[in-house]
């Protein structure tokens, strides 16, 4: 099978696109070149769905909204969805001398409802619908899903249209052991026709269950009756323990994957922030606001109280005040405050003695002489006495006002600059505590709605329910194996039974051809998985070491992968030492080795089939990336490749020798951040131009900045 084109309508970005796949055997390879966010894997989803249906959809379909998420409501209220598929298929005629191969062309046609109510939507099951295309137009054909089963078997879906980053399932470490190895041997079952014989064997089975009913009939009342009822009954409860067991390890699988894809959704989630864990800091962030707005407001108080003080003027005018004192201690110092000179002189006049000790009487001599200085000098004393006050007062006034000592000057200005540089202080954090909460909110707007508690309740329900299951696959794996040895024992006793009973050779010869080819089915199904799966790890050992350049003969540290008949994928390095894919190989050896995986297992199958990889150049450069092009080219028979322009930066020669289509993508959304014109539409949708890998235009052109660090982001 191969794909031949394909049209698009409505499925969330992809609102009307058409893709054309290259087909030429000369020049298989079919590359979508589109930046990240420009439709790759919803491509890739929509193919999917086409052929597969809604179970092809991530998480079921369920809750996976397929419309575009702009739609204009007002326009219509309910979005039709369609995808359209165009393949061809190879058809083997008998002919005289053998068979003549021959191709027909078949158009397969998806389509769905989603009806909106505000932000809610619902989705009408899915329709489906085939047309062969003959010379005469489109013929309806009947039953599209069982054709589409046989050209790609659901099992298969992963291995022909494959996730880059999901291609790692097959080797990941995050899942349980068990279930990479039932993906393992889904995909190589169901791609080398396994099934088949399985079904044969069920058929078998069955035939033989028949004619061990018809041996309970030949021997009724006897032992062959109560030996054919017991195995009879035996065989009904293996069938049913089997049965049980099958879909207790669908179901531990489902849940494993399940719990797989919770720790990727909780990862991502987390990456981008934990909500409950922002809230927190977002709250914390408010309240140390909060805080050091009140401690701003007392700084602010403190330093308007400082303004109220006394020391205010001690230290700003402490040069003019060091001046005034020197000069009142000088007075004090000549005796001219405090103004105590009057009382003492009239003190003298009444005592009439001097304080030289001269007499100060009335005797017309010299004691009136004196006494009449004396007078003169308190009515000088009494006209002076004005002054005298002002300056005293303002001798003793003034003692407030200076230091007592060294120490104690500048007080005040140094107060003030404690205070100052608090609030400035203060003021830095708040600005700063202001910036954090602004960016604890822009990060909370931004994140994803997502209840990491709930992922996490979830999970360990996931947990419950994979380990409920897995205990009992162990039980029911016991009870077989108990039931098939008691049903051995009772088969040998029902088969010589059979030998003594004269109706019994014929039921006995039925049982034993039925023996016979269970024999025989089982053989071919253990030799073809023995052998086919030898030869898938052969493929792709070579393959892988191809890809990574490493050749075991030279001293490389890979030296050989295979796939085990436990249908592990294994890694050896030196001295055949085991190594863990997942922990120790590069990014770029791991794609490498999962697409080894699937790609020997296409070609060993021998089945023509597309390969749709979405990014399957992630993480490579230099030799690695051209190698895995290389190579892969080589091994598909269709090769359709959903690159970014930085997987393709290097590998530009490879794609113009071997491209039979080459086509890119541009998201209207990303204007104007991203490319440089206007793309010519308002709403959100994915916009195909005519440029090659090479070229640009003004559809695709991108700022080469922003290209620059979006890949390197990715």
């Amino acid at each position: 099978m191969k794909l031949v084109k394909a049209h698009f309508e409505n499925f969330r970005l992809l609102r009307d696109l058409d893709l054309v796949f290259g087909i030429d055997p000369t020049k298989k390879l079919t590359v979508v070149r589109a930046a990240n966010e420009t439709g790759k894997t919803t491509i890739l989803t929509a193919l999917q769905w086409a052929l597969y249906g809604d179970l092809a959809l991530p998480q079921g379909g369920s809750t996976f909204r397929l419309h575009p998420i702009d739609w204009d409501i007002k326009k219509s209220k309910l979005v039709p969805i369609t995808v359209t598929v165009e393949f061809e298929v190879v058809l083997y005629n008998p002919v005289s001398k053998g068979t003549k191969e021959s191709r027909k062309r078949y158009r397969i046609i998806r389509s769905a409802f989603e009806e909106l109510s505000g932000v809610e939507w619902r989705r009408s099951p899915s329709t489906v619908k085939l047309f062969a295309l003959t010379e005469h137009g489109a013929v309806a054909v009947d039953a599209p899903e069982s054709m589409i089963a046989d050209e790609l078997p659901p099992d298969l879906r992963e291995v022909f249209f494959t996730d880059g980053d999901r291609a790692l399932s097959f080797i990941e470490s995050d899942v349980a052991v068990s279930t990479k190895r039932e993906r393992v041997q889904k995909a190589i079952r169901s791609l080398l026709g396994l099934g088949v014989l399985e079904d044969a064997l069920r058929h078998v089975k069955k035939v033989a269950a028949e004619s061990n009913r018809q041996a309970k009939q030949v021997g009724a009342n006897s032992d062959l009756e109560r030996v054919a009822a017991a195995l009879e009954t035996l065989t009904d409860d293996l069938t049913q323990r089997e049965s049980e067991r099958a879909d207790a390890n669908t179901q531990f699988v489902a849940f494993d994957e399940k719990l797989s894809e919770i720790d990727r959704t909780i990862d991502d989630t987390l990456k981008k922030g934990d909500r409950e864990k922002l809230q927190k800091e977002l709250e914390s962030a408010k309240k140390n606001v909060m805080q050091l707005d009140v401690r701003i407001t007392e700084a602010t108080k403190h330093h308007s109280a400082l303004f109220r003080e006394e020391a205010i003027g001690s230290d700003i005018l402490a040069p003019v005040l060091k001046t005034a004192f020197k000069m009142l201690t000088e007075l004090r110092d000549r005796g001219k405050i405090p103004n105590a000179t009057i009382p003492v002189l009239e003190e003298r006049l009444s005592t009439l003695l001097c304080i030289c000790g001269e007499q100060l009487k009335e005797d017309g001599g010299e004691g009136s002489r004196r006494r009449a200085h004396i007078s003169t000098l308190i009515k000088q004393s009494k006209q002076a006495d004005a002054v005298q006050a002002v300056v005293t007062d303002l001798y003793f006034s003034s003692k407030s006002l200076e230091a007592p000592s060294s120490k104690g000057r500048g007080r005040w200005l140094t107060a003030y600059r404690s205070v100052v540089e608090e609030r400035d202080n203060l003021q830095t954090l708040r600005d700063d505590a202001g910036r954090r909460l602004k960016g604890f909110e822009l990060q909370l707007d931004s994140l994803p709605d997502t209840d990491i508690q709930g992922l996490r309740d979830v999970r360990r329900q996931y947990i419950g329910q994979r380990d409920r299951f897995n205990a009992l696959r162990s039980r029911l794996d016991t009870q077989i194996e108990n039931l098939s040895n008691r049903s051995e024992l009772l088969t040998r006793e029902r088969d010589q039974l059979l030998r003594t009973q004269s109706k019994g050779a014929r039921i006995l010869s039925e049982l034993e051809v039925a023996q016979d080819i269970t024999d025989v089915l089982e053989r071919s199904y253990n030799r073809i998985t023995n052998q086919e799966l030898a030869k898938v790890s052969e493929l792709m050992n070579r393959i892988f070491l191809e890809m990574i350049g490493a050749d075991p003969e030279q001293g490389a540290i890979v030296k050989k992968a295979e796939v085990s008949k436990e249908f592990d994928i294994l890694v050896f390095g030196p001295e055949s030492r085991h190594l863990n894919p997942d922990l120790d190989l590069n990014g770029a050896s791991r794609r490498a080795l999962t697409l080894a995986f699937i790609l020997a297992l296409t070609k060993v199958s021998e089945v023509e089939a597309p390969n749709v990889i979405d990014t399957p150049l992630g993480m490579m450069s230099g030799y690695v990336k051209r190698s895995v092009l290389r190579t892969a080219l080589r091994e598909s028979s269709q090769l359709v490749l959903l690159l970014t322009p930085a997987e393709i930066a290097g590998c530009e020669e490879i794609i113009d020798e071997n491209a039979g289509a080459i086509i890119t993508l541009t998201n209207s959304a990303h204007y104007p951040k991203m490319p440089v014109h206007y793309p010519g539409v308002g709403e959100q949708r994915i916009v195909r131009c005519g440029c090659n890998h090479r070229g640009q235009c003004v559809v695709c052109e991108r700022r080469p900045d922003v290209e620059t660090s979006l890949e390197l982001a990715s």
